[in-house]
């Protein structure tokens, strides 16, 4: 049975990608605006929104998890579920005893309304639609604003195409669908107005921005209008595909010091073999040659990657293959995650699947030379003076440090009593130390 509502305080839980913080953000912001105040998950509130995700088992069962514990801060109180996981299993989201609403990845623009529509049901409320008929961008609500925060996330497309053999992602969120150009300028304009010195640019496949727009749009057209935004000091892009880097954007990149030398590359794999079965559209080498043609007009910028483990049929050769490529590379940054089957992917069914112990192994091996390379590429910049967007107060030992992060995403810290929050100041770097380094004011 559906509980009464009280508009006073929503707590709100989110799991996953940064789109689906991004998207939290944006519902929290609504329901501000309808008059909720929130509060932390942890306590007893009148409505409870779960942002599940999907990408592993392990996010499955943290998402049923996190809704139990929602049920159990406040039996009385409104539960909804949304995100990827409410929108791939509804049918056991509803299974959970104290669930009121189930939206998935779309209609969270309607959230008041269904609300509303959940409460007259007196019942389980499952709005979760075909995914693969969504066709529009959705615009839950106004730009969230944090005014603690001086970094903005703004969400630029939805839904992929690519059908990556074990990814579940396509069928969560449906195929591409791009925020109109004029929509994009109009709220990135808003976040440099309200105060953000750098947006970061995001999406489920940021790559294929405007590929369904008519007339056609594509990325790097899209940031070469944002850096001209008056007032906005940086702009970063979230993760692409290598074949997604065109000679376009490097142009943009090369011409504009609003847009960050920071580039998260998705890599995957570093044998063609397994990128082949992963249904990935590039090879090594064609990996390797973009990274050092970037690098010759760009020396300073900081690649960033992903690499999965364990992906069926993965040798230690094939391991080793990834591994050397890693290496050789350089990357300033590794996430590693170990392939998790997921139901209804073509690599869930494919032969030779990796041992978890295997998995284990491999991971514990590429996340030590992470860090390894990690620090070889901080240390580079001992000595150097870099440009860093001051975040936030840190308490170190005691001791109270400025924490913000340069354009190629090095963390630094220094010590200052004044107020630089949100300002761009330059900073003389000292030492490396627990992957920070730290330096001092250069006035």
């Amino acid at each position: 049975m559906a509980r009464e509502i009280n508009k006073s305080k929503v707590a709100v839980c989110t799991l996953g990608c940064k789109v689906n913080q991004n998207e939290t953000d944006a519902i929290v912001s609504s329901l501000i605006q309808a008059g909720f105040q929130e509060v932390p998950f942890e306590e007893k509130a009148d409505l409870y929104v779960i942002n599940t995700c999907t990408v592993t088992h392990l996010a499955d069962r943290k998402s049923r998890q996190m809704v139990r514990r929602a049920i159990k801060n406040n039996p009385a109180a409104m539960v909804v579920v949304t995100g990827c996981y409410a929108q791939t299993s509804p049918g056991d989201v509803l299974g959970i005893n104290g669930v009121d609403l189930v939206i998935g990845t779309q209609d969270r623009h309607r959230l008041l309304d269904l609300l509303e529509e959940a409460k007259a049901a007196r019942k389980p409320l499952n709005v979760v639609g075909d995914i693969m008929q969504a066709d529009d961008f959705e615009e839950i609500t106004g730009e969230e604003l944090h005014p603690h925060m001086v970094r903005a996330y703004l969400k630029i497309q939805e839904g992929c195409n690519q059908y990556c053999s074990y990814c579940i992602i396509p069928y969560a969120r449906g195929p591409v669908r791009s925020r109109p150009l004029e929509r994009v300028l109009e709220a990135a304009k808003q976040l440099v107005y309200s105060g953000y010195k750098e947006i970061i640019l995001t999406g489920i496949h940021t790559g294929a921005y405007g590929s369904d727009l008519r007339p056609q749009m594509d990325l790097a057209g899209l940031v070469g209008e944002l850096v001209r935004i008056s007032d906005l000091k940086r702009l970063r892009i979230s993760s692409l595909d290598p074949n997604e880097i065109n000679e376009e954007l490097l142009q943009v990149m090369t011409s504009s010091p609003i847009l960050c030398p920071h580039l998260h590359i998705s890599l995957q794999s570093g044998d063609d073999e397994i990128l082949g079965r992963m249904n990935r559209h590039y090879d090594t080498a064609y990996y390797l040659s973009l990274v050092e043609r970037i690098r010759r007009i760009l020396p300073d910028i900081a690649f960033t990657t992903d690499i999965m483990v364990g992906f069926p049929g993965e040798t230690e050769e094939a391991f080793q293959n990834t591994y050397d490529l890693v290496e050789k590379i350089g990357f300033s940054g590794l996430h590693v995650f170990k392939y998790s089957p997921r139901k209804g992917t073509a690599a869930a069914s494919f032969p030779d699947q990796i041992s978890p112990q295997v998995k284990e192994e491999r991971s514990k091996r590429l996340i030590a030379l992470g860090e390894r390379l990690s620090r070889e590429y901080a240390r580079k910049y001992l000595g150097r003076t870099v440009e860093v967007l001051a975040e936030q107060r840190v308490e170190i030992n005691g001791e109270n440090f400025w924490e913000g992060h340069s354009g190629n995403y090095l963390k630094i810290l220094f010590a200052e009593n004044g107020d630089y929050k949100g300002q761009l100041v330059s900073v003389s770097l000292e030492r490396y130390q627990d992957n920070v380094i730290f330096g001092h004011l250069k006035k």
